[in-house]
């Protein structure tokens, strides 16, 4: 079997969502492939969907049910158990790609010898080709055989798991799989399958369309999806801890903690929890000063971030509360009194 795709499904029926990610699947310009979703414990009718293609699809569909809902995390490592792909990719159920997407791909791998090759999104809220909103998920300098500076690179930009395949043996020579039970699982992971990677392509055009609606997880901010990333980020530390790539990447790797556990989560609490409390501020602050003190004297960190956040990052080192209020009066003027936007509602 050259391919496995996972597919992890959870409620994705309605208007038409999972259909039409199964449908770019099955349309596929290869023949030599294997397509295996996993039902999360939907409530709605994705698992009879699920069935039915199965069941159109013999041989080359594979549906499986979890018991219990363990979150894509959860429903991946369950795909995972039954692959038998030389290569192993990954897309979510609201999402679809090109007819040539996964040809393009192993073509690529194919002519260049290889382990792990990637594209481009499309960011689109609507069902179709059309390219809208290209985004790039790497670069070409990271590209072919991988050295230290290529890997330092790949830590702090390695784009999107869902828009790359892997080969065998990047996940299962190694005993970690994704972790159950919380959202932002890739996040958690993705370092230790770059590093394991020798020979990294890219494909610099958009092939997978990443699906914008109000259910997307990047859409939805509560207090508990805001634990999860801070868990996720931890999870990051003890991988590289784990399988002996903390120290040679420090840098890199207390910069994507910064990014994952503390300024996306806090500034997306802040913004999108609508009770936010106190003592959340207060404990992300804490263990951020507890596992990297000395964050904001990362190169990084003082390259990449705007002097607006590095503002922010002191005044909630020196007092969570203060910053809490600075925080929300900011962000209740820019939603209702600045000029742009009062010009935009007018």
């Amino acid at each position: 079997m050259k391919l496995s795709i996972i597919v992890p499904v959870y409620n994705m029926a309605a208007n038409g969502k999972l259909e039409y990610c199964l449908n770019s699947l099955i349309s596929q310009t290869i023949n030599d492939f294997e397509i295996i979703a996993v039902d999360d414990c939907s409530t709605d009718t994705s698992p009879e969907i699920l069935k039915e293609y199965e069941n159109l699809y013999p041989g080359r569909f594979k549906a499986l049910y979890l018991p219990i809902n363990k979150k894509q995390g959860g429903a991946k490592n369950l795909g995972l158990t039954v692959a038998k792909g030389e290569w192993i990719g990954f897309i979510d159920s609201d999402d679809w790609v090109t007819p040539d997407f996964y040809e393009r791909l192993l073509k690529k791998a194919e002519e260049t010898g290889a382990d792990l090759v990637g594209c481009d999104y499309n960011m689109t809220a609507k069902h179709g080709f059309e390219v809208g909103k290209h985004v790039a998920m790497n670069k070409l300098e990271q590209t072919g055989p991988l050295d230290k500076e290529k890997y330092r690179s790949l830590i702090l930009d390695g784009g999107s798991l869902v828009v790359k395949i892997y080969q065998r043996r990047i996940i299962f020579d190694y005993p970690n799989r994704f972790p159950e039970n919380i959202f932002y699982e890739d996040n958690a992971i993705v370092n230790s399958w770059l590093l394991r990677a020798k020979h990294f392509e890219y494909i610099p055009e958009p092939l997978y369309y990443y699906y914008q609606h109000g259910d997307s997880t990047v859409h939805t901010i509560t207090a508990e999806r805001c634990y999860h990333r801070m868990e996720a980020a931890r999870i990051m530390i003890n991988e590289a801890k784990e399988f002996g790539f903390y120290d040679d990447y420090l840098p890199e790797l207390e910069y994507k903690f910064t990014i994952l556990f503390y300024l996306n989560t806090l500034f997306s609490y802040l913004r999108g929890v609508k009770k936010s409390k106190y003592l959340f501020v207060k404990e992300i602050g804490t263990e951020m000063a507890e596992k990297f003190p000395h964050f904001m004297e990362n190169q990084y960190f003082i390259e990449r971030q705007d002097k607006e956040i590095k503002k922010m990052a002191r005044l909630h080192r020196k007092s969570a509360l203060i910053f809490m209020v600075y925080f929300k009066l900011l962000w209740f003027y820019r939603d209702n009194f600045r000029p742009e936007r009062k010009k935009h509602n007018g």
